[in-house]
Order: structure tokens, then C-alpha cells, then sequence
């Protein structure tokens, strides 16, 4: 039975301790056998990029190559080995944790990175050079970045050896530059006689040497743009069709890696790990969705420590990564939009490939670097456009949480949480939905000004019913959910961690403004027709367990509730 390697990316550890490893290999080949060398890949953040550089490094290092049969053996590239396996000196390199707090001390932290992962290679290959001590002294000593990348390229070609240059979170630095907003700070480092820029400049002209592949990842391509010529070899194979699967695991490799670490039920649990975490296409032809790795892993850990589902569906690792979402909507601009993104679920645009601080806050660029961070992902073509959509649960509810802690800043919303709790509560176990909704719009949709009620709809409504019920742990709300009646407004579905919840809410909500009170009776005829269409269909008839609810609001402090069954 094996080990989950929850947070782990060292490739060769999680092989030796027998740790589960779900094989990617077969990627090793796809890549190898592109038409560029300089690779540039994206994926959302913690979702198993360091580990899939951990591979190609075991793989490709001239060091392990007596290891290969121990470590590679029983997986895909081990039974196809490619030429260029254990073939070339492996240079390192990770741009995480760097001090952006002003550009000189970002220069210095970034030198000290650079001189630290060459002292590392120089270690790992000393038995190739002459004197490691004496090279390391000239890098030291070297005046500028520029020279001390041409140092090191300079002394691996005196020993006629290769490198493939591996970096890992190469905007990492950029992107909490982007996130403080500091745009002559971002430039300065960018663009002409920037010391990044050199740093690139430098890599492009080793690659006539000694530099013979590259693989970087990242979360989003805005440096690329901004880069232009001074690094213009790079192959952005992000949105290529054959990598869609490369990181994220498959349902089938879901249901394996049930399978290998000893979990029974697998039914039940695939059925809530892919509405917790499933959904990610990285090209609109992709005919496979991709789960979250890190995410899965997170719950299969908890799940495997306490015998049930863990009290949190996400763990603070991946919470936090998703707070720089605040800073990004710090304008009116970006905040609006994001709005409307989560009220309608998703958006119609195209992906923007390559970014430009100076347009970080245009449309197409905010949406498309939605798109990288995982927060949307590709569902349909739609015209000569993409329909981008909330892939899962889980970043659904942190979307809500978003919008939740936006009403309260906004309109100084302080909810009795307590209070609040106790109404969900009577929804739960005795079948009462109006304390919610008379408590939602008291504490709530009172508190909304006039002008916030100008692009007031049912979308937005919903979304605020939504919005209190997601840390309540009762339900997992689930929006628009699809029957052979149609769509329904609000399924709410009881949470698997509380599974005593006694009833489960089939909702159809309507809204219309005062003045559109004479066709409420039209209106509660057509949404008692809706619910009885969905409460027929299949799974839903005859559930005694099973409420429905027609909920129209007139304006935002009026209301009716007619329950059923």
C-alpha cells in the first residue's frame, strides 16, 4: 500500500519511500520530441509542476544515470527510454522567495539565488571540473549577474559537457511586483539594462554554447511579452493539446491512486472529488478534464488520518496563494468584472498568451490571468471566443467567500454568525427555509444602497444566497444544477463531513422590482410549474428527505416563500 506524497515534490524520495507517484513519464517523450528545446509551461499554482522538474532532472542528469533501472524501471520512459536519458549536467534554478521589497534589494536576492544554485551545480559536478573552489571565487567575484551566468556557461564549455536549464517559478517575483502595483519597479528590472533582462539575454547567448534545452514554469506569462527580444526563444507549449493531461490527474488516475493507497467505496468517493476539485482544460479540443493534484492529495491524506472527509476542503497553503486575487481587484474595474464573472459563472473571452504589465488591468488580460491562476478554466468554444467557466466547487466557494468579504467591506456587513448558523440549521433538520431567507434579506439586501439595486438581478440575489450558505458546512450548494426538467436555481445537497443533515432544498428563485408587482401570480404559477418539473425527474421523485422552495423577492426588503413537500 502506498504512501501519500502530500506536498512533496522530490521525485527521487517519493520513489525510494515508497511513496504513491502517479506516471507522467510518457511526457518526457512528447516533450523530447518537440520542434523547440526552450520550453515554456504553465499551470496553476501547486499543481504538480515541481515534481515534474524533479522528474526530468533524475532523468536527464548525467549523475543518476545508475540509478535509472531503481528509479524509472517500472514506469513508462524506463520501458521507452529516449536517447537523450542521463545525457546532460542539470542547472537548477528557483525564483520563489525572493525580497521584492524594492528593486535593490530584489537584485541582491536574486544574485544570491543565482550565485546559491551554482554553487550547488559546481558541488553536484565536481568530479568534472578542475578546481570548484577557484571558479566558485570567480563568480563570487564576478561584478554583475550577466558575468556570472557567462562564467559558469564558460567553464562547462572548457569540459565539452551540455546543460539543461530547469527553472522553477520563474515569475514568481514579477507576479508580487504586479500584485503591489509598482509599475516603474516592474520596468526597471524588465526592460533595457534590467538586470533580469540581462540575466535572459545571457541564457539566449549560452544557448549557442552550451545551454542545449530549457524547461521553465511558471503561473502566468507576463514576462514574456516584456522580455521581447532579449529572450525570444522560448516556446509557450502551455495551451499545446498533447500536454493537456502532463500535470493534474485524470478520473482514471483518480481511481487508481484510490486504489493504490487501499481506500474503499471508490464510487462514492470519485463522486465528491470530482465535484470538489475536477473541471481544468487547458485547450478548448482537450477531450479529458484534470483534477487538482495538490488538492486531491489534501483530502486523501486527511481522509486516510481520520477515516472521513477533513473539516476543510482546502487546505491554507492553497488559500493563500488565491488572497493575491484582493490585491488584483483592487480597482473598481477589475472588481466589477470579477463580480459578474461569479455571478454568471463564467465569462466569453480569449486567452491572452503572452502579457504586458502596462495592460495588466485590460479586460482580456485580468481574465486571461483568471485563466492561469486556475481560478477559470476553458469549457466551450463559443463563437470565435472561449466560454471560460468556474471549474469546481472549491474555487466556487472561494469566490463566494470573495464576494463575501466584499459586502462586508463595502456595506460594513457584521453578521451574527451564530444567529446565521441557527437559521441554516432549521433548514437542515426541520425543514424551515424562511429564517434564512427573512435573516438574509434583514441583515443583508436591506443594507444595499439604491444605486447598488440599479444592476440588481436574480443572478445577483442568488449569488448572495449562495454566498452565506457556503461555511456552513450543512450543504454544498450547488447552482444551476442539471434535470431532464431543466436547471435548477439552488440544489442544495448536504455536505458529506455533516451527513445527518435530514433534508436536502430543491430552490427556483424569482425576482422582480416593485413596480412588477401585478404579475406575481404569473410569476408563482410558472416557478410552482419549474419546481414540480424538477422534483419529477429522475433521482429527485418520491425522496422524502427532499424540500422544495419557490422564493421571490419583490425589490430587496419584500419577499415570499411558498414551500412544498
Amino acid at each position: 500500500m502506498k504512501k501519500i506524497p502530500y506536498g512533496m515534490s522530490n521525485f527521487k524520495a517519493m520513489r525510494e519511500e515508497g511513496y504513491l507517484y502517479v506516471d507522467k513519464t510518457m511526457y518526457i517523450e512528447k516533450i523530447e520530441n518537440m520542434s523547440g528545446k526552450y520550453l515554456f509551461f504553465i499551470r496553476p499554482r501547486r499543481f504538480g509542476k515541481s515534481l515534474f522538474l524533479s522528474t526530468l532532472k533524475h532523468y536527464y542528469d548525467i549523475n543518476s544515470k545508475k540509478d535509472f533501472d531503481r528509479l524509472f524501471g517500472d514506469l513508462y520512459i524506463g520501458k521507452n527510454p529516449t536517447k537523450l536519458r542521463n545525457s546532460y549536467m542539470i542547472f537548477r534554478l528557483d525564483f520563489s522567495g525572493l525580497d521584492t521589497s524594492n528593486k535593490d534589494r530584489l537584485e541582491v536576492s536574486f544574485k544570491q539565488n543565482l550565485i546559491d544554485a551554482m554553487c550547488v551545480f559546481l558541488d553536484d559536478y565536481q568530479n568534472m571540473f578542475n578546481d570548484i573552489e577557484q571558479i566558485k571565487q570567480r563568480i563570487y567575484k564576478s561584478p554583475d549577474i550577466k558575468s556570472m551566468v557567462s562564467q559558469l556557461i564558460n567553464e562547462v564549455k572548457k569540459v565539452g559537457q551540455k546543460i539543461y536549464l530547469i527553472i522553477d517559478e520563474y515569475d514568481h517575483f514579477a507576479n508580487d511586483i504586479i500584485a503591489q502595483g509598482d509599475n516603474e519597479f516592474y520596468k526597471g528590472i524588465i526592460r533595457a539594462s534590467g538586470f533580469v533582462r540581462d540575466f535572459y539575454e545571457t541564457l539566449k547567448i549560452g544557448t549557442e554554447t552550451v545551454i542545449d534545452r530549457m524547461f521553465i514554469t511558471g503561473i502566468s506569462p507576463v514576462m514574456l511579452d516584456d522580455l521581447t527580444s532579449g529572450f525570444n526563444i522560448a516556446l509557450n507549449v502551455t495551451m499545446d493539446l498533447s500536454l493537456n493531461e502532463m500535470l493534474g490527474f485524470t478520473e482514471e488516475e483518480v481511481v487508481k491512486v484510490l486504489e493504490e493507497i487501499g481506500v474503499e467505496k471508490k464510487d462514492e468517493l470519485v463522486y465528491h472529488l470530482r465535484e470538489l476539485y475536477d473541471g481544468y482544460k487547458f485547450n478548448k479540443n482537450a477531450k479529458t478534464r484534470v483534477y487538482n493534484p495538490d488538492m486531491v492529495l489534501y483530502f486523501l491524506a486527511q481522509f486516510k488520518s481520520t477515516g472521513g472527509y477533513p473539516e476543510y476542503l482546502i487546505d491554507d497553503n492553497m488559500k493563500t496563494d488565491y488572497e493575491r486575487l484582493n490585491k488584483l481587484t483592487m480597482n473598481e474595474r477589475n472588481r466589477s468584472l470579477l463580480e459578474k464573472i461569479i455571478k454568471d459563472e463564467g465569462i466569453v473571452a480569449e486567452i491572452v498568451t503572452k502579457f504586458s504589465f502596462d495592460r495588466m488591468y485590460d479586460e482580456e488580460y485580468f481574465v486571461s490571468l483568471l485563466f492561469y491562476m486556475g481560478l477559470l478554466t476553458i469549457e466551450r468554444q463559443e463563437k470565435t471566443r472561449l466560454f471560460l467557466k468556474i471549474p469546481n466547487y472549491v474555487v466556487k466557494a472561494m469566490m463566494w467567500e470573495y464576494i463575501e468579504n466584499n459586502l462586508k467591506k463595502q456595506h460594513s456587513i457584521d453578521l451574527d454568525l451564530n444567529e446565521l448558523r441557527k437559521t441554516i440549521e432549521k433548514m437542515a433538520y426541520e425543514g424551515k427555509i424562511e429564517p434564512y431567507v427573512e435573516y438574509i434579506s434583514q441583515n443583508v439586501l436591506k443594507t444595499l444602497s439604491n444605486r447598488d439595486m440599479i444592476n440588481f438581478d436574480e443572478k445577483y440575489l442568488k449569488l448572495i444566497l449562495l454566498t452565506y450558505l457556503v461555511n456552513s458546512k450543512a450543504y454544498r450548494p450547488v447552482s444551476e444544477k442539471e434535470t431532464a426538467g431543466g436547471y435548477i436555481d439552488i440544489y442544495l445537497e448536504r455536505d458529506a463531513r455533516i451527513p445527518d443533515v435530514k433534508y436536502e432544498w430543491l430552490i427556483e428563485l424569482k425576482y422582480i422590482k416593485k413596480g412588477e408587482r401585478n404579475s406575481i401570480d404569473r410569476i408563482i404559477e410558472e416557478g410552482l410549474n419549474q419546481l414540480k418539473r424538477y422534483g419529477e425527474s429522475k433521482g429527485l421523485q418520491g425522496r422524502k428527505d427532499l424540500k422544495q422552495a419557490l422564493i421571490i423577492f419583490i425589490g430587496k426588503d419584500e419577499y415570499r416563500v411558498i414551500e412544498i413537500g
